[in-house]
């Protein structure tokens, strides 16, 4: 199995992004062009006639959609024995992304870019069957573009597929094996939905969708009328395409920006000639390691910002053991209330009891980073900052460490900021 560390041909993997069933994701520096990729390695045990001819085909299928908004190949070979598909590497996928506020100027552009992409593709009587927010790569220049055609459809007269895709982002039909352009759409509009509401609707998808109110008062009724007609349950009185869907979204576009701006409040402005240094403090905290923590929740003692995974405020001490906010995950631990994936079998969190209701089916997620230390352990993955294996229950052994920072704590050893902080969120010990 390739690791961190290890080079194949001219790239070096830097890190591991993602891990499915049939092949990893790792982030590697080209040395010949100083430049770091995703580099997409089927495991070994899967390179049979039939997975290479799947892999042959997302090939294909990659370098025929060339569009601005759908994820380029910048190459594909053997190397060392092993087939490796080179792409681009972005800064984050939509799923991240929306762990944090959106504004609706931001929802709407990307929402354009998307539906320019599906567009494109079912111009080419291509199906993707698998659209959803970590298929959605953002890269600096504010530029999205849909990734991972793996399961897409090639359609001519008739369509054969079987119901691959995303439990929770796939049309009713899709799941029964007969998917359409119009299956897209409805994944689309599940996207749309999730970014100007901040709710994903769930089956049996039951009118008024989750989100509905919050819509109501921020975007125009017209938009409103376009993701309601994507999301019909039968698929005939959906959108015919995305390249139609696309259409009636740039007529409502400008609509919404216009309601947008007459509903929204006025902003009081404080005028004042001093600075508060904690704002400037937390500001420079927020812009330097906000995002590699995730520091997405607020401590409700003091105010300051905290993540999911800490056991602690780090700012002023105050127990989060328990978590207190709405958890971004699927599921929740019924223990410590943090979130879990829905094939973990054990809590990685407070070494909960395990959940008899994991699924089989392994998901992906672009956090995995860490290994695994036990050799009998199935799956090996880790995200930044757990405590035990989610698959084995095995103790995390090695400290977490900060990226940006080499502190450690001196009673747990794992990472911290004394610049910032008053107390390790990972132990709370007061630090020095």
């Amino acid at each position: 199995m390739l690791k961190p560390g290890q080079k194949i041909g001219k790239y070096k993997l830097k890190s591991r992004l993602a891990n499915g069933p049939y092949a990893a994701v790792f982030r590697a520096l080209d040395t010949l062009e100083g430049v770091h990729v995703a580099l997409k390695i089927p495991h070994k045990g899967f390179i049979t006639k039939e997975a290479l001819d799947d892999f042959s085909r997302e090939v294909r299928l990659a370098a025929k959609l060339d569009h601005p908004n759908i994820l380029p190949l910048k190459s594909a070979d053997f190397i060392d024995g092993h087939l490796v598909i080179a792409l681009p590497l972005g800064e984050e996928s939509l799923e991240e992304r929306l762990a944090r506020r959106l504004s609706l100027r931001t929802a709407l552009e990307y929402g354009e870019q998307l539906l320019r992409a599906v567009a494109f593709a079912h111009e080419r009587h291509v199906i993707h069957c698998d659209v959803k927010p970590d298929n959605l790569l953002l890269f600096p220049d504010g530029r999205l573009r849909l990734t991972d055609f793996g399961i897409s459809k090639v359609a001519h007269r008739t369509i054969s597929a079987s119901g691959a895709g995303t439990v929770g982002y796939m049309a009713p039909e899709q799941a029964m094996g007969r998917p359409s352009r119009r299956s897209d759409v409805f994944a689309v509009g599940l996207v749309l939905w999730q970014m100007f509401s901040g709710h994903l609707p769930e089956w049996p998808f039951d009118r008024p969708l989750a989100g509905y109110t919050r819509l109501r008062r921020a975007v125009h009724p017209d938009m409103i009328a376009i993701l309601q007609r994507a999301l019909e349950l039968k698929p005939t009185k959906r959108f015919l395409d995305a390249g139609q869907m696309l259409t009636a979204y740039l007529r409502a576009k400008p609509k919404v920006l216009r309601f947008y701006q007459r509903t929204k409040r006025p902003k009081t402005i404080k005028r004042t000639t001093k600075r508060d240094w904690k704002a400037i403090r937390l500001q420079q905290f927020e812009r330097q390691f906000g995002r590699s923590l995730e520091t997405q929740f607020s401590c409700r003692q003091c105010g300051g910002p905290v993540s999911e995974t800490m056991v602690a405020c780090p700012w002023c001490g105050d127990d989060r053991s328990v978590l207190r906010e709405e958890s971004a995950f699927p599921a929740v631990c019924p223990r410590c209330n943090r979130g879990t994936k829905l094939d973990w079998e054990y809590c990685p969190w407070c070494y909960g009891p395990g959940f008899s209701d994991a699924t089989e089916r392994p998901y992906t997620d672009r956090r995995y980073e860490g290994e695994c230390r036990n050799a009998q352990c199935k799956r090996k993955v880790l995200m930044p900052f757990m405590r035990y294996c989610p698959w084995c229950h095995t103790k995390v052994r090695t400290p977490w460490k900060i990226e940006g920072s080499k502190e450690c704590c001196g009673k747990c050893g794992w990472g911290v900021l004394s610049e910032f902080w008053t107390h390790c969120p990972w132990c709370a010990s007061q630090l020095a």
